[in-house]
């Protein structure tokens, strides 16, 4: 019996064209002998979200930058000191290990014979709508960086892109990628540790992302926004459930990195800023019980001076969400969506909808993700200083900045990417800090010790590989 079955499956296998021959029986799937493109691609979803929502100040400051936290004991980052612990580099490398595995995806993905043509086209369109994700980020880090011969093993002194022309690319990939989805077949499957393989979520994704680079542009060149943001808005993000979020464990080694930097660590590093307290208290703002604890010392929210020594018993610390093990850690969010949509609005793109509407939208969704109700969103925008008419600033990037700037609470990365585009808040440098708010990262010390001509190309045409020299999108 066991015979026959045998010789009707292997008849069958070939009839349908999915063996080329008997060796193909010998291929042990539990065991590959080399690692499968989806198992790379679930690699690089976990370390990129990883490096984006840690609070490891090695990898990513961010959040002092923006003045969300700033530090106790140790003020070094505080200050922008970036070079002692080579934080460029760690995030640097930390990126570009994330392109190189889902390099190495894209390679590797049309190798199983057991997935068909379709399956494989939506896994190498997922795998492309991460690269973009992560070669934006990188751009809007540094400014010019290599891409076109980055991951090229031949080229181990790689030449700079310019950063205008990688967007530019970015975006053609994005579009190509988006063009090939076919939410009727598979994806990923399981291996997809943000969407569990559903394509359908992967095209919102995609749309939401190309929506956040063409605002990330427009100051450079609107028309091209306006057409890249018109066609994306059709398809973003609509709920809070569809946001692009990895789930992290309750237990690790999968939680999110800010349980380890903030829990397991058993340190004290970080207090709120009295800045960002303090205009959480101005606006009655639900999220603050959410995002910070009270003290054990005087019983209310309390913010530390930036840049200086604070102490965390006496000042407020990350709250008690931030601290869960399982707290999502967050690639593109619903409201990040909303507030796009709300400037899209404002600079005359049609996307439709209002300024006002899709600022509302913005600010309940964030409100609603940290535990509140519409009723709070409702009672938190009636008044007079959250309202869009009457909200600080005269001009709509005022308006959308201060509250975008208060909902990326959690995405430091691009929390403050918003704040150099939008110049929103006004913030100010620390009395002891070594330059000015950083506007970029400097490039890794082994860039210019190892990779001399190009770094010194790159460096002269962004105007000198400096902390305060923009981004080609950065205009005002």
């Amino acid at each position: 019996m066991k015979k026959t079955i045998l010789i009707s499956l292997s008849s069958l296998l070939l009839a349908t064209g999915c063996v080329d021959s008997i060796k193909d029986y010998n291929l042990d799937v539990k065991n590959p002998t080399t690692v499968p493109g989806p198992a790379l691609f679930a690699s690089a979803e976990r370390s990129l979200t990883r490096e984006v929502v840690s609070a490891n100040v090695n990898q990513n400051p961010f959040r002092l930058y923006v003045q969300y936290w700033t530090e106790t004991t140790y003020t070094d980052e505080s200050n922008y000191d970036i070079k002692t612990r080579q934080i460029d580099r760690d995030f640097w490398d930390a990126l570009y290990a994330v392109l190189g595995n889902l390099n190495e995806a894209k390679t590797l993905i049309p190798n199983n014979k057991f997935v068909e043509a379709k399956v494989q086209a939506n896994q190498q369109a997922c795998v492309e709508i991460l690269a973009v994700y992560t070669w934006s980020t990188l751009v809007n880090t540094y400014g010019n960086i290599p891409y076109t011969e980055a991951l090229d093993f031949n080229k181990p002194q790689p030449k700079y892109d310019d950063a205008k022309a990688i967007y530019s690319s970015l975006f053609t990939r994005l579009d190509a990628a988006l063009a090939a989805l076919d939410p009727s077949v598979a994806g990923m499957g399981n291996e997809d540790i943000l969407y569990n393989g559903d394509v359908a979520s992967w095209v919102k994704f995609g749309n939401s992302l190309k929506l956040r680079l063409a605002l990330t542009v427009a100051d450079d060149d609107e028309a091209k926004a306006k057409t890249l943001a018109e066609q994306a808005a059709p398809n973003v993000f609509t709920a809070l459930t569809e946001q692009a979020q990895l789930n992290f464990n309750a237990s690790p080694p999968n939680t999110n990195p800010l349980y380890e930097d903030l829990v397991q660590s058993g340190r004290h590093d970080f207090v709120a800023t009295s800045l960002f307290i303090d205009t959480l208290k101005a606006f009655n703002d639900p999220r603050l019980a959410a995002y910070f604890n009270k003290p054990s010392v005087g019983g209310t929210f309390v913010g530390g001076e930036n840049g200086a020594g604070n102490d965390a018993s006496s000042n407020s610390e990350p709250g008690a969400k931030l601290l869960k093990p399982d707290l999502p850690g967050v690639l593109l969010s619903y409201s990040e969506v909303e507030f796009l949509l709300a400037e899209a609005v404002a600079r005359g793109f049609t996307v439709g909808g209002t300024t006002v509407d899709h600022y509302n939208s913005a600010v309940t969704a964030s409100i609603q993700e940290w535990g509140g109700s519409a009723a709070n969103a409702n009672t938190y925008l009636a008044q007079p200083g959250v309202a869009y008419a009457t909200s600080p600033g005269t001009t709509y990037k005022e308006k959308i900045g201060l509250q975008k700037w208060i909902s990326l609470y959690d995405q430091p990365v691009m929390a403050w990417t918003e704040w150099r585009r939008l110049d929103t808040p006004k913030l100010e440098a620390p009395a002891d800090a070594l330059s000015e708010i950083p506007l970029r990262f400097t490039y890794p010390t082994p860039e210019s010790n190892l990779n001399t001509a190009n770094y010194n190309t790159a460096s002269s045409a962004i105007g000198g590989d400096k902390v305060t020299s923009k981004i080609f999108w950065d205009k005002f």
